[in-house]
């Protein structure tokens, strides 16, 4: 860009951002070049790019997490700073204009409020305004009940985010996804000293309310499980931010002539994730929780991929300890390449099959030292969201991945077919391996595809404009890890993306 593109006041304003000029000219250029769609080559099957794990493996693996977790080097990572905007949709749609579309959804939402957990909450809310909640229900009226569910004179849920949101009922009152995430970790990632390390990224609007919380619930959960719970939080770092652009591609401006910078999406949190002091990570959605009754597949299938992934680990690091060691011979060269190709589905290319034994030697150290995920796939329901693929790379090797369909080129039939084939489905059920052979912290940003970025379309006070996102936190942002994929139940995945799915039976109390 010429050298007097930007103005003081933009080198100001990037500055106090942390975002270089360097950075923002690169992102630009990437609403001129627009992004390039990954090229699926099939998808991923039971058998074939899919792990399932017969009985015995499964014992096999629970008994060695259960070695594992006892030495602390276990935490749990959970993403909770999404709003419930979205969840509350149509309930915000039907606030705004006093009505539901229609007579039967009005009876339904009406019918329906009793079961909801944060029923109680709501109905003292209203009554210390001085009127009754089931004298609304009996009149019908919706409006005004909408009010006291969205709106700040109420519970505010249309504000909040998912984790302060009372997802479960119990005989002494309800409990939010915060809470059920606080009560799955006093489960399986408690150490000898009964210590639960857990951390969530939470936005910076609502850090205050999310503390506040925790002061309250960290002690009940305590007491409840016999734990002491060890709570990080933390906020999106905003040098993550990434600058917005007008429908030309040039910087969007605001009304004050700034420039505008958006987050950069979920992928943003890989700083986030890179900063934890963790070893052995469990990463799972704020959503993707259940009532107590129905945690033991949750419990047993972490405690699973867990300990499969500790096994793992312990037979990579052996390897990576023996390439350091010294020259190996055509035996071990030969037993690491089979290693690759059968526990880690990575297929040595031809060429540096072909060269040289140190060639080789390097290629598998650099192949194997990388950080090691573990991730749980359920069969394909039906649920949105992206789902496990073998996608074609450099050389023509292809590379097991987490895609989403806006990745995907459906304008092309043989691409969209094999979109539409799959058969299982990212239900965001990973446990990571953070340290190398050494014991050292990877530096997570050198396994980033930095092209697996995605473009939408977005408005500002009705002026449209171009948003950036980052490559996702387990798509783009962790292109090049070790990856394997495990098949899990599908009652181990229970999400609430619409306030209606509360209803679902998992999620009801019984």
């Amino acid at each position: 860009m010429a050298k007097d593109f930007w103005s003081e006041a933009d080198l100001r304003q990037m500055a106090e951002a942390r975002l270089s000029v360097e950075k923002a000219e690169e992102q630009l250029e990437r609403f001129h070049t627009g992004v390039q769609p990954l090229r699926l080559d099939r998808p991923c099957t039971a058998g074939d790019g899919i792990l399932a794990l017969p009985a015995p493996e499964r014992e096999r693996c629970e008994r060695i997490f259960e070695e594992l977790v006892k030495t602390g080097r276990v935490m749990k990572f959970v993403p909770a700073s999404g709003a419930a905007s979205r969840m509350f949709r149509d309930w915000h749609r039907a606030c705004s204009v006093r009505a539901f579309d229609s007579a039967p959804e009005e009876e339904n939402f009406l019918k329906s409020l009793p079961d909801y957990a944060f029923y109680q909450d709501l109905r003292s809310r209203v009554s210390a305004a001085g009127c009754s909640l089931e004298e609304w229900i009996s009149r019908g009226n919706c409006p005004e009940i909408l009010d006291f569910i969205l709106k700040p004179e109420g519970l505010d849920y249309g504000s909040l985010p998912k984790a302060l949101l009372k997802f479960h009922g119990y005989a002494d009152g309800g409990r939010t996804a915060l809470e059920e995430h606080l009560a799955e970790a006093a489960l399986y990632v408690r150490d000898a000293d009964f210590v639960c390390r857990i951390h969530f990224t939470v936005s910076p609007e609502h850090r205050t309310l999310v503390e506040a919380h925790l002061n309250e619930a960290v002690p009940a959960c305590e007491r409840r499980f016999g734990v002491r719970l060890q709570v990080g939080l933390s906020v999106q770092d905003p040098s993550t931010d990434t600058i917005a652009a007008a429908p030309d591609n040039r910087p969007f401006r605001g009304e004050d002539g700034l420039l505008v910078f958006r987050p950069g999406g979920h992928g943003a949190l890989l700083n986030n994730l890179d900063s934890l002091d963790g070893d052995i990570v469990f990463l799972k959605n704020i959503d993707n929780v259940v009532p107590d009754r129905l945690k033991e597949p949750t419990i047993l299938w972490k405690k699973i991929l867990g300990g499969f992934l500790a096994d793992l680990e312990q037979d990579l690091h052996r390897r990576l300890r023996r390439i350091e060691e010294g020259v190996l011979g055509p035996a071990e060269i030969e037993d690491m390449i089979r290693f690759c190709r059968e526990r880690l589905q990575a297929r040595m290319p031809d060429d540096v099959a072909a060269a040289p034994p140190e060639i080789m030697e390097a290629w598998l150290f650099a192949r194997m030292n990388r950080p090691l995920r573990i991730c749980g796939m359920v069969r394909n329901e039906g649920e949105p969201g992206g789902g496990p693929f073998w996608v074609s790379g450099a050389g023509g090797v292809s590379s097991l991945q987490i895609v989403e369909e806006f990745q995907v080129d459906r304008t092309d039939p043989g691409q969209r077919g094999i979109w539409e084939s799959s058969t299982h489905f990212n239900p965001v059920d990973l446990v990571l391996a953070l340290r190398n052979f050494r014991g050292e912290r990877f530096d997570l940003n050198r396994f980033v595809d930095p092209a697996a970025v995605s473009i939408t379309r977005k408005s500002e006070k009705g002026r449209d404009l171009q948003a950036l996102e980052l490559p996702g936190l387990w798509n783009g942002a962790m292109a090049f890890w070790n990856t394997v994929f495990v098949e899990v139940p599908l009652e181990t995945f229970n999400p609430v993306k619409v306030v209606e799915d509360l209803l679902r039976p998992p999620h009801r109390r019984i």
